[in-house]
């Protein structure tokens, strides 16, 4: 059973405002739900359809179909002034506004054994309920940060290379790429902002083919990312 009480919380946190006042976020589906369980993650409540009905399931869902299962998770504790580590491959995200966009990106730095995600402040929250789904549970396995990002390059860009996705750059198939570094990627529709990519030393793009042909625009920063990622680790994969 789920009490009116308990009815009305758990919906108010399909809002941001209260997600952060109550540093909880909703998952829902089997899938989230196993995978919730096999991390370090605190698990709050567990509610089952069976359990409160299918109306009162339909009432906190903040899908357009209820899942089965819902369960309400205490976040993560912040990690105060992170830092990148300059032996690794690590995500930057530069105004991300899409909560699809961010929640596949990481779930492939999942696949790709990418462990952090820095996000400059202005990039769609993490705990988003379209970003919570997107990520299939890898958001219990990927570590995301929120930074100042261009403080957080200017910083530590004589650690580590500082690669940045531009339309028009030197082709990443025709790029060292070395196994370590900062590889930023802009949004959807403005790319990576004036004052970011003036930190950028490594500038990259993934040229269509034909090399010159009129094609789209751009390639979603999703899809980019996976490219870029497998390209990344490539010369050094099994």
């Amino acid at each position: 059973m789920i009490s009116k009480q308990e009815l009305k919380f758990v919906k108010s946190l399909a809002q941001k405002k209260f997600r952060d006042e109550n540093s909880m976020f909703v998952i829902e589906g089997e899938k989230l739900l196993q995978e919730a369980e096999r991390s370090n993650v605190t698990i709050l409540k567990i509610y089952r359809r069976e359990e409160i009905g299918d109306e009162n399931m339909s009432k906190i869902s903040q899908l357009a179909s209820p899942s089965p299962v819902l369960a309400v998770l205490k976040m993560p504790e912040v990690i105060e002034n992170p830092k990148p580590n300059p032996e690794k491959i690590q995500l930057s995200l530069d105004m991300v506004k899409d909560p699809g966009n961010l929640g596949t990106i990481i779930r492939i730095a999942d696949w790709y054994g990418i462990d952090d995600i820095f996000l400059s402040n202005g990039c769609v929250e993490v705990y988003n309920p379209k970003c919570v789904q997107s990520t299939m549970g890898a958001l219990f396995r990927v570590r995301v940060h929120y930074v100042d990002l261009p403080a957080f390059i200017n910083t530590y860009k004589d650690l580590l290379p500082v690669y940045g996705t531009f339309l028009n750059a030197t082709s990443i198939y025709k790029t060292n790429l070395e196994n370590k570094g900062l590889i930023v990627l802009g949004s959807e529709s403005d790319g990576i902002s004036k004052e970011v990519a003036s930190l950028i030393d490594k500038k990259i793009m993934i040229p269509p083919f034909p090399i010159n042909s009129k094609r789209s625009e751009s390639l979603n920063v999703a899809i980019a990312t996976a490219v870029i990622c497998a390209e990344f680790r490539r010369p050094f994969g099994a």
